[in-house]
């Protein structure tokens, strides 16, 4: 209908079923702009953006040997997947990211000889090879950390010994330790992958400001600025000098490169 729509493409909100957040799990959040406690900015290109309460997600998956039901499926600012409100028995009420396919009315559960069905959160150990899995610990009890993104998921390969071999959704294959938690499933909202803002004005109220290239820039301001007309502005790097486009900056002598089993892919 208008320029702005014209190459825009998101998502249908099929799947949300209640736009008010449970007020009990909203924290406050502030937005920096990208300035530091001086005001200067030492972030480019974040500032504005519509405000946003924080909703208190239960990484962790801790309460175990209870079942709880999802009463919502509920939008989050925050992150890409979706959010599902769950009550347990007890009256306490917690949100966990969405699987793909939690519907409300469901129970989850979490705990050594839970069933490995969606939303349930188990250890490694009890979980069947092959499955696919989300929202996965690093380390016992941390919360999970990898594999939380809108459909995005990891792979169950093998057991040896006291650490299970999974695939992450980057490719690579690392060793975590089975008494590290996850969740079987895969996130929710895979489609948003697929969406195209359509109009600068939609970044802007997600607090993303404009982002110019560093060839476009003179000499002083970065690496790859200057030169007569449209140049290249030579090998591709930061405003720092590091260097991009398959420069390895993880440190060769990091103590958990022992973990990994292959790299991910280029």
């Amino acid at each position: 209908m208008t320029p702005g729509t014209r190459h825009k493409v998101i998502g249908t909100f099929d799947d949300i079923t209640s736009s008010t957040p449970e007020k009990s799990l909203l924290e406050t959040t502030k937005s920096s702009g990208g300035r530091n406690n001086s005001g200067k900015m030492t972030v480019r290109y974040i500032g504005g953006g519509h405000k946003r309460m924080y909703r208190v997600v239960d990484f962790k998956r801790n309460k175990d040997n209870m079942s709880a039901v999802v009463k919502t499926i509920e939008y989050d600012p925050n992150r890409s997947a979706r959010i599902a409100l769950i009550n347990y028995p007890d009256g306490e009420k917690r949100y966990m990211l969405a699987p793909n396919g939690l519907a409300v009315g469901q129970t989850v559960s979490t705990g050594a000889g839970v069933a490995p069905e969606v939303g349930n959160t188990l250890f490694l150990a009890d979980i069947p090879l092959g499955t696919v899995i989300h929202n996965i610990e690093l380390y016992p009890g941390q919360g999970a950390v990898m594999a939380r993104s809108a459909g995005t998921y990891a792979q169950l390969l093998a057991r040896e010994g006291k650490f299970a071999i999974i695939k992450l959704p980057s490719g690579e294959t690392r060793m975590v330790l089975v008494t590290c938690r996850a969740t079987v499933g895969v996130v929710s909202n895979p489609d948003h992958s697929l969406e195209s803002h359509g109009k600068a004005g939609r970044r802007r109220w997600l607090g993303r400001r404009p982002r110019n290239r560093g060839v476009s820039m003179n000499p002083v301001d970065h690496p790859m600025g200057g030169g007569e007309g449209r140049s290249s502005g030579g090998h591709p790097r930061s405003r720092k000098g590091l260097l991009a486009k398959g420069y390895k900056t993880r440190n060769p002598k990091k103590t958990t490169s022992k973990f990994i089993v292959s790299r991910r892919k280029k």
